[in-house]
């Protein structure tokens, strides 16, 4: 059964850095393209960073760009997003999704995406 789990969220001072973390089990990374999302009340899904099966393809949403790096531990069957330099703007429920995929690309857009954790959330607070 396919299925992913999210963790590393919390508070943190605007300024700070945090990693999450989303670890996979029941596939393999290297055919699924993974994408990081975000949630706030009232608000539609937004896409944060995306990368291709095998690893070979990142993207990032302006948001976050220069300050988010998505990356992965294929032994370990893990996928993490680091995020540096927070804004309270950033807090947000982090997801984390799936999506087989044999192509060298990858979707910032949540309609590509099959499977879906349940979520960790992120507060950027002083």
């Amino acid at each position: 059964q396919l299925q992913l789990v999210e963790s590393g969220g919390g508070l943190v001072q605007p300024g700070g850095s945090l990693t999450l973390s989303c670890a996979a089990s029941g596939f393999t990374l290297d055919y699924y393209a993974i994408g990081w999302f975000r949630q706030v009340p009232g608000k539609e899904r937004e896409g944060v960073s995306c990368m291709s099966s095998y690893g070979g393809i990142t993207n990032y949403a302006d948001a976050v760009k220069g300050r988010s790096t998505i990356s992965r531990d294929k032994a370990k069957n893990m996928v993490y997003l680091q995020m540096n330099s927070l804004k309270p703007e950033d807090t947000a429920v982090y997801y984390c999704a799936a999506e087989k995929s044999m192509f060298a690309l990858c979707e910032l857009s949540q309609n590509e995406y099959d499977y879906w954790g349940m979520g960790t959330q992120v507060t950027v607070s002083s």
